[in-house]
């Protein structure tokens, strides 16, 4: 209880969570993840390193945008699988451009927008300079998260530099997105099997 107790009035907003060793659940197994929001209502974050077959091509076709300019690159971006709630639902995370119907600020450097008209904007060769689009979020209700990183399940990671955040989340090779943020926090994941679940 004395190490959840510690946890109660932490803030992972913008922060990047780490699976430990521990986590076998599939979903999440290796996984990287942003958070989004983090508050006494639970946490909000997106997968950043699970790219899935279907690219942002196949979304606009299904959405039936019409392309207006030649975005050659960002049509075979890969989609990604952000987390298995609202998988029917895209969630993009981008550099600061503008706000858009439904749009979260996290911080200085990264927003997330819910609304279409991000990707209408795209098609016009109007969007933020880097994007990624996911299918789906992470959640966690009330105190959910503080307790599984109690369990060790999670390491959070936080970086101000912003060529690492863009790294991390839009630059980097996604197989490599996972050791390039253990490497930042100077860790390696094969000693990591019994180390405490906070930094």
């Amino acid at each position: 209880m004395i190490e959840y107790a510690l946890l109660e009035n932490i803030n992972l907003t913008g922060q990047f969570l780490i699976a430990m060793p521990s986590m076998t659940d599939p979903y999440f197994s290796k996984t990287l993840t942003f958070i989004c929001t983090h508050n006494q209502d639970g946490a909000m974050g997106v997968v950043i390193n699970r790219p899935i077959e279907l690219n942002v091509a196949s979304l606009f076709k299904q959405m039936q945008l019409e392309i207006q300019a030649p975005i050659t690159a960002l049509l075979q971006a890969p989609l990604y699988f952000g987390g298995p709630v609202q998988q029917e639902r895209g969630f993009i995370l981008h550099t600061p451009h503008q706000e858009y119907n439904s749009t979260l600020i996290v911080n200085n450097s990264i927003a997330l927008t819910t609304s279409k008209d991000i990707l209408e904007a795209a098609a016009k060769l109007d969007a933020p300079e880097k994007m990624l689009i996911a299918l789906g979020y992470a959640g966690w209700t009330a105190g959910q998260l503080e307790d599984e990183m109690g369990k060790n399940a999670w390491l959070n990671f936080e970086t101000q530099q912003l060529n690492e955040l863009h790294a991390l989340i839009f630059d980097a090779q996604n197989q490599d997105k996972f050791d390039l943020a253990m490497n930042m926090m100077g860790l390696n994941f094969a000693n990591l099997s019994d180390v405490a679940g906070h930094a």
